[in-house]
């Protein structure tokens, strides 16, 4: 009898088709996994679970009493309860080192979108406004030359300081828990405290991982800082943001505007008042979303799996203390 994979919210069918060669594959997509019964049912056999932003913990590893390793599809893995896992001897890992140049790519251009208006000025033509030649009502911002400012300067930070400094000419501020001194080297990044680039920066990227220490890392305080000309993007988290804060700071034009990928609740209602900022970017969590770079972040989850699977240290262990 072939071992039991659960496949949650996996996009690319031919990388499953290849695993349900081994193994036999359950997929699910668009449930509430904990009232779903078939996959409750599921849960009670699998050895392996494979996916994307699946909420692992204490209830659900008490229902896979045979689970062995929950490889997640995706560089971050907050949704996981390592430690938990851990105690329980659940191996768990992630897709890191694949998507960083492709969210960089697509964080760099929200920020442009944001500061040149593009997506604004879109529907400025579409609707059939653009009647005459351009008034100051529908200029925008320079980027080039301006101040940026990269709140965690991991590797997707850094790539987008290389976008910034050698593409726009910017000066790169960063922060970050420690000093980043190839990016300091390549980049021209400069390290400060986070008052002094909320304070300088033209551009505030936020491009942290969602910790204890990183939720609502952004708030009324912060956005008070920010030049009243300046452009906030995240591209993190979106509970690294208090909403109703930015929301505020919107309103009473603190900042000049927004680019969003993330948000707190997704997908966004479209009854979020954020939607009402003709000034915000919004984008629904497009970061990694290529055809190339998520087919490559799918085959490297399925080669942690079946690594886990075969009783071997996957590449990307994320608590590797659980082999001690």
């Amino acid at each position: 009898m072939r071992k039991k994979i659960i496949a949650y919210n996996f996009v690319f069918t031919e990388v499953l088709e290849e695993l349900n060669e081994h193994y036999d594959v359950v997929f699910f997509d668009g449930i509430v996994p904990k009232k779903d019964r078939e996959f409750i049912q599921a849960l009670q056999e699998a050895v392996g679970i494979v996916g994307l932003a699946l909420p692992v913990d204490e209830e659900l590893l008490t229902r896979a009493p045979h689970l062995k390793i929950v490889s997640n599809n995706s560089t971050g893995f907050n949704n996981l309860s390592i430690p938990e896992m851990t105690k329980r001897g659940v191996m768990g890992t992630n897709t890191p080192g694949v998507l960083e140049e492709t969210t960089a790519d697509a964080i760099f251009g929200i920020l442009l979108a944001a500061a040149r208006r593009i997506a604004e000025l879109d529907h400025f033509v579409k609707n059939g406004k653009w009647t005459k030649h351009l008034t100051k009502d529908q200029y925008a911002i320079d980027v080039h030359h301006k101040t940026l400012g990269i709140i965690g300067m991991g590797k997707i930070g850094a790539q987008i300081a290389k976008r910034g400094h050698l593409g726009f000419d910017m000066n790169i501020l960063y922060h970050n828990r420690t000093r980043n001194p190839e990016a300091e080297k390549q980049y021209d990044a400069t390290y400060c405290d986070l008052d002094t680039l909320l304070k300088e920066a033209d551009f505030v990227c936020l491009m942290t991982p969602l910790t204890s220490d990183t939720e609502n890392l952004i708030g009324e305080r912060e956005f008070k800082l920010m030049k009243k000309s300046s452009i906030f993007v995240n591209g993190s988290r979106g509970k690294t943001v208090n909403e109703e804060a930015l929301i505020n700071a919107l309103t009473n034009q603190e900042i000049y505007g927004a680019g969003l990928d993330v948000f707190r609740l997704e997908p966004l209602n479209p009854d979020h008042p954020i939607l009402s900022f003709p000034n915000v970017v919004t984008t629904p969590h497009i970061g990694s979303s290529t055809f190339e770079t998520e087919l490559k972040m799918a085959r490297l989850a399925v080669e942690n799996l079946v690594a886990g699977l075969a009783g071997e240290r996957p590449k990307n262990l994320v608590n590797p203390e659980v082999l001690l």
